[in-house]
Parts: structure tokens; sequence; C-alpha cells
């Protein structure tokens, strides 16, 4: 017998709280896979899942967050709270014909899919984690948080901090974002970031940029000029505040989430991070609490010799250990 062909993409503008959302399916049967991206990228950061885990017997969707690609871009900082972003998320999964889905998210994705979890339950059965940890809502305001991580010179500012005051990081990156791009996803990646004892890309110098301390000259091996391509064009087309107001409304999400504070999510979950993402340094607190935070963890895989663009460092791994996570689930 010939082999089954993989089911082709298709796109689809959804009607969502934003307006529109788009959307990447592959897949038209079985259970629904909702993925998410993080900051800088797009749906194209699935490239790899969407075929692999419809192949596999899923119906995946792979959207454009809100502020980001072919997906609406409210004017107003105040309109990327993480109560929206799930709002989306909902809707995506309701105009999909579904009621159900599992949602799995990287970088910022991840912690949206944390929330969605965490917040609507009902919608929500599973939830998988790529490159940053779940940590519960709580704790300290996160502007003072991240005000006091400075970095080994003096004034230095972590990246989140120089993200938040409007206008500042756009005006660095969108005169030349390819190069921006190029040089954010070498830092990041396992392969071109800098060496040890080397400025840290995660914090701006007094008066500097970011991009004084990422790679020149250097791509990822993951990262191919034609995706690299794809990532920059859709910035080039919308610009980066949609994208940059994520970080901008951290203290309102903080506000926003009070009554969940130190809340577990106990759905299903599933954990993978790459063994040289910084974040897993900064969160190592949060992965040891799993076992309170996560208790229906299904698995928490670090793959060595990985940085932080875990399903596009290593795809053929992140496909597997999502697949058998996703067959062990309840129907």
């Amino acid at each position: 017998m010939p082999p089954t062909p993989t089911p082709a993409r298709t796109h689809h503008l959804l009607p969502t709280p934003a307006r529109r959302t788009h959307a990447v399916q592959q897949g038209r049967q079985g259970p629904l896979v909702l993925l998410l991206h993080g900051f800088p990228e797009s749906w194209y950061a699935w490239r790899h899942q969407l075929p692999a885990l419809a192949a596999a017997g899923y119906r995946v969707a792979a959207i454009d967050v809100r502020g980001y690609g072919r997906s609406s871009k409210p004017e107003s900082v105040e309109a990327y709270r993480m109560l929206d972003l799930v709002a989306d998320n909902v809707a995506v999964v309701e105009a999909l014909g579904e009621r159900s889905a599992v949602v799995v998210g990287h970088d910022w994705g991840a912690t949206i899919a944390a929330v969605s979890a965490l917040t609507r339950p009902d919608v929500f059965r599973a939830v998988g984690l790529l490159g940053v940890p779940y940590t519960p809502p709580g704790g300290p305001r996160p502007s003072e948080v991240f005000a006091g991580m400075g970095g080994e010179g003096a004034g230095e500012e972590f990246y989140v901090s120089y993200f938040q005051r409007p206008g500042r990081a756009e005006a660095e990156i969108e005169p030349d974002v390819r190069g921006w791009l190029a040089g954010f996803y070498a830092a990041l990646s396992a392969d071109t970031m800098p060496a040890p004892g080397a400025p840290d890309p995660h914090f701006v110098g007094a008066g500097g940029t970011l991009r004084e301390r990422f790679p020149a000259g250097v791509l990822p091996s993951w990262l191919g000029v034609r995706d690299l391509d794809v990532h920059a064009g859709e910035f080039e087309r919308t610009g980066l505040t949609g994208a940059l107001n994520r970080y901008r409304n951290m203290d309102r999400d903080w506000a926003d989430l009070a009554g969940y504070a130190g809340a577990p999510i106990t759905q299903p979950s599933l954990f993978i991070g790459g063994a040289r993402d910084a974040s897993l340094a900064w969160l190592a607190d949060a992965v040891k609490a799993y076992p309170e935070t996560l208790p229906g963890l299904c698995g928490s895989h670090v793959l060595d010799g990985c940085g932080h663009f875990v399903q596009q460092e290593r795809p053929d791994e992140t496909n597997r250990i999502l697949i058998d996570w996703l067959a062990s689930l309840p129907a």
C-alpha cells in the first residue's frame, strides 16, 4: 500500500475578540491541538510540528497570536492583556467547531498556554510547555522584579524592562528588522550563542542596545535564509509594537490573575526545555516545584545541547516527545 499523504496546510482567518485570528491548520480529523508561538515569531515557528502531528492523527492549528503576523493588532497597549489572549484561544477552538483542545506553547506561548489551561480548564484539557516553565500567578509585582535584575556591569538593564517602555525597542529593531532578528535568534540558539564570559545578550548596557551583544554575521543551524525571510517579512510588514505589547502588560496580568495566586494546573501537562536556555537557570526553582504546581505532569524533558528555540532547534526529538505524550492522554 502506498503511504498515506500528509494533509495539506490551510489558512483561516477566524472571528475572535481580537477581531480576526490567523490560524494555519493541518489535519482535518482527530483531537484538536492548538500551537502558540513566542517572541519574536509567528505560526511559522511550528512548521516542523504541523505535518508531524497531522500525520500522527491530530487536527493541528498554529495561530498568529494577537499582534503578530496576519492576526488583528488592536491599537491600545491594554488590549494585549493575558486574559484577552486566553479569550482569543477559546474563540479559535470554538471557530474550528470544537469544544476542547490540547494547548501547546513555546516562550511567551508557553505562558499563554499555561494561563489558558489554568483559567479555562473546561476548554483546555491538557497543556504542553516548551522553553518556559510554569510559574503560578502571584508573588511580587513583575516590574519590580525585573527592575532588580541587573547584569554584571554597572547600569545594565534586563531585556524585559527594556521592552516595557513603548517605542524604545521599536526604535532599535525596526530600522533593520531582518538583521536584528538574525542576531536575536543566534544569541539564544545553542550553536551560535555568545561564549561564556561574553557580555550577556539578555541585558542592555547603559545607553546601549540589545543588538550590540548579539552575534553578527552568523545564523544558527536551524534557521535557513528562507526561514529568516519568512519571520522578517512578517515584522517588516507589521512592525514590532503588537508583539512588544505583551511585555507591557505584565503588571496588569499580575493584577488580573490575583485570584489564581499560587494555583496549580491540574490537567495532564508536559515540559520540554533546552539545557542551554537561560530560562531554565532563572526559573530552576519553578522546575523543582513541579510536583506542587503541575501535579498532572506526564514528563519533563531537558534536551542536551539545545538552546531556547526548542521545537526548531530539535524538531525530530520534540515531535517524538509531543506525539508520545498526546497518545498517552485520555480520549
